[in-house]
């Protein structure tokens, strides 16, 4: 079976709704100490009319007829998935795609990766499929890479430069997880 990548940030937001079991490798270039763990991906997607995309436009000064839908990101340790995810490792996300290019555009992230404040990304779509991404934030540039290797199986690489050069990259896989009542269907469909 011939993988079809996702072309528009939404379609990327669809493909990725789930919960995803994340390794994540981080090394820092300023440090000896380098970071390894294992966490759940939590990922929602909403469409445009969704309170959240009016909420995150008009906090960023956005026309939100411009918005397309997003996505709610949380994070949680692998272990803890008993409890609900912390709100502090988690993010809304709202996709606003070029109007003559719908592989490319920016988004509203209600609180950054690198830093935990409002800000914008730009993204745009290789043709193989590829999303790159680039956030400027107050003191920190990030950089992304995702790519999806099957349906169920993805990869992200990222940079975060400092204003004195590359801090860190990380390097995370990322599986989709079955939820126990889909392997119940699962296992009731055989």
């Amino acid at each position: 079976m011939l993988l079809t990548p996702p072309m528009t940030m939404m379609d990327f937001f669809r493909k990725s709704e789930g919960v995803w079991y994340s390794e994540r490798t981080v090394h820092h270039f300023d440090s000896t100490v380098n970071e390894s763990g294992l966490s759940n991906l939590i990922i929602n997607v909403f469409g445009a009319d969704d309170p959240k995309v009016q909420e995150l436009c008009e906090a960023q000064n956005t026309d939100p007829a411009k918005a397309a839908g997003g996505a709610s990101f949380a994070w949680q340790d692998n272990l803890d998935s008993d409890r609900e995810p912390n709100p502090n490792y988690a993010a809304i996300l709202v996709d606003i795609p070029d109007s003559d290019n719908p592989s490319q555009g920016y988004f509203l992230r209600n609180r950054g990766y690198v830093e935990g404040i409002p800000v914008i990304g730009r993204y745009q779509f290789a043709a193989d499929g590829v999303l790159s991404i680039e956030t400027e934030y107050e003191r920190n540039q990030g950089q992304e890479r995702s790519w999806f290797l099957t349906d169920d199986f993805r990869v992200r690489v990222s940079t975060v430069k400092m204003m004195n050069g590359v801090n860190l990259m990380s390097y995370s896989s990322e599986r989709r997880c079955l939820l126990p009542n889909q392997l119940d269907e699962m296992l009731t469909e055989h």
